[in-house]
């Protein structure tokens, strides 16, 4: 299981990795691992506006659907396009490729919220 010290997690699977001032936010390995085969990825629209905790898109496996939340607060830039096409990007890899969203945070303090690579360990070894 990979879980990457750079990033900063939820307990509902999500990370968020900044670069600058853009949030990349995706799935983590356990997620995409208890998921299982990826066949679709439904996300919102680029420029929409949301809060933390909010549903933000589905992940579609063969014999579900599962909701996406939102770890940060903020406007949604861009939607992965690669991930309409070949949505099992995000099983080969999860904090690469396989980005769902990037967005502009409207509140870097919530940052702080979110889970750090131990804290997450935990929340998976529960």
């Amino acid at each position: 299981m990979i879980i990457l010290t750079d990033l900063k997690y939820t307990k509902e699977h999500e990370w968020v990795r900044m670069e600058g001032d853009v949030a990349y936010i995706g799935i983590t390995d356990y997620a995409q691992d208890q998921l299982g085969d990826i066949v679709f990825v439904d996300v919102p629209n680029v420029g929409e506006t949301m809060d933390a905790g909010e549903v933000f898109g589905t992940i579609e496996v063969v014999k579900t659907v599962s909701d996406l939340f939102l770890p940060i607060s903020g406007e949604i830039l861009e939607v992965n396009e690669e991930l309409e096409a070949n949505p099992e990007i995000v099983n080969k890899d999860p904090y690469g490729k396989g980005w769902i969203i990037k967005m502009t945070p409207s509140d870097l303090s919530q940052l702080d919220d979110l889970l750090d690579a131990d804290a997450y360990k935990e929340v998976i070894n529960e």
